[in-house]
């Protein structure tokens, strides 16, 4: 009797789930499926693998569709993605884009799902004296969701972060800025909706 393979059910699921069309990965889940029949087990990983590699590329796809298009007077680099795009599968997942004004302003903007910084600004928002203890160093709040702006008073960088959620954060990098405002002004280009939806479910 032939035991059925969870991560060939698996990519099937998510081949079906995900609205991909009859192409190359339905083909080589197919394969895979007829190699492990076969017995020829590594070929099965092999060609399955390759499989979930194509999901993973179609997935980030979308997701980097989340990071919004430049502003006027803006221009924008590629969005990329740091880690694959089944986010719910992958701890960690960022997506970044960088923006840059002709005046040599640049704002990077990131995306991170289950993110390290979590649990520090966690600790940072329940515990104030964290931030007094740095002048650079504020609360902030956007649309409701708090979080922290830094700035040093003899800089043009500004750095906010947003915590959406229990799992995502958001944060924003301005260098050769007069205030916070274009960073803002990103944030309000994010349906973060959306964004909650795709990187952590």
């Amino acid at each position: 009797m032939i035991r059925r393979n969870p991560l060939l059910a698996l990519a099937a699921g998510l081949c079906l789930a995900g609205s991909i069309r009859a192409d190359e990965v339905s083909d080589q889940i197919a394969a895979a499926r007829k190699a492990y029949e076969s017995g020829e087990l590594r070929n099965a990983i092999e060609t399955l693998n390759f499989a979930v590699a194509k999901i993973q590329e179609q997935m980030t796809a979308n997701l980097v569709k989340l990071l919004p298009e430049p502003l006027p007077g803006w221009t924008a680099d590629a969005p990329e993605s740091q880690a694959g795009g089944m986010a719910a599968m992958i701890t960690g997942t960022t997506l970044t884009r960088r923006y840059r004004r002709e005046d040599g302003a640049e704002i990077t903007l990131s995306l991170m799902a289950d993110s390290p910084l979590m649990p520090m600004l966690t600790m940072a928002m329940s515990m104030p004296f964290v931030m007094q203890n740095n002048p650079a160093m504020k609360t902030y709040s956007f649309k409701g969701y708090r979080g922290m702006l830094e700035h040093a008073a003899d800089s043009a960088d500004y750095e906010v972060t947003l915590m959406v959620g229990n799992r995502l954060v958001i944060q924003g990098k301005g260098s050769r800025l007069a205030d916070s405002k274009p960073i803002e002004a990103y944030f309000e280009k994010l349906d973060l909706e959306a964004i909650q939806t795709a990187l952590t479910h």
